[in-house]
């Protein structure tokens, strides 16, 4: 714990300027007041973050080797992405030698309502959940695929679960489709998910679905490395 004078000295910051900064990380959590003597101390949402990037790294590491394998066959771009708030982030990507798809990166944040990742992720959330993540949300139309309320992005998370994959058909980016897998972990919960990304003019239908099966089967195989049992 520290006085707001000691944090003044030792960042060589105004009490005015430390002051304002203290506050906002207290009202996100980050940062507790002690009532009693008024010092400062890091907060229990710390702990939380720490979590998430622990657990992000162990799921990371297990699922390259996947991610590589998918893409040498297929010779396609395929990514890792988990849920943080209302947006996916891609957390790992295997460049595939065949594809021209250069707008992902690592780190790069996705609309859930525009991307197969995403829909994958809110899928198997529970309805209070995945309520809360779709509470104010903004359904912004990026091509004339994309879906642009609710009620349609519900109907295809019903169809996700249903089928066990999630379709993204040019609702994204024009002329790039990309099929998504949950990853599930030791406790049946969707942790993350597996995609594999192609361009229109490259990859046909019966191709595209030779490599969902592909995908479907590294889905399945890196969950069970992380204690997935099929029910």
């Amino acid at each position: 714990e520290l006085k707001i004078t000691e944090i003044s000295k030792q960042m060589g910051l105004s009490k005015s300027t430390l002051h304002s900064l203290l506050k906002t990380l207290q009202l996100h959590g980050y940062i507790d007041q002690n009532p009693e003597n008024g010092k400062y101390r890091l907060g229990m949402k710390l702990v939380e973050r720490g979590h998430f990037v622990v657990g992000t790294m162990d799921i990371r590491q297990k699922a390259k080797s996947w991610l590589t394998t998918l893409s040498r066959e297929t010779g396609q771009t395929t990514h890792l992405g988990i849920l943080d708030g209302n947006e996916g982030v891609y957390i790992e990507k295997i460049e595939g030698k065949q594809a021209a798809i250069a707008y992902s990166r690592i780190g790069r944040r996705l609309p859930v309502h525009a991307t197969a990742i995403g829909k994958v992720l809110l899928a198997w959330l529970s309805e209070e959940e995945c309520a809360a993540v779709l509470e104010g949300y903004v359904y912004q139309g990026f091509t004339p695929s994309t879906l642009t309320s609710r009620a349609s992005l519900l109907a295809a998370l019903q169809e996700t679960r249903n089928s066990g994959y999630a379709m993204d058909n040019e609702e994204n980016e024009p002329g790039v489709r990309c099929i998504a897998v949950p990853v599930w972990n030791h406790e049946s919960r969707v942790i993350a998910a597996l995609s594999l990304s192609t361009l229109t003019s490259r990859v046909n239908d019966n191709s595209l679905a030779t490599y969902r099966q592909m995908l479907i089967d590294a889905g399945m195989g890196l969950s069970k490395t992380l204690g997935y049992r099929e029910r």
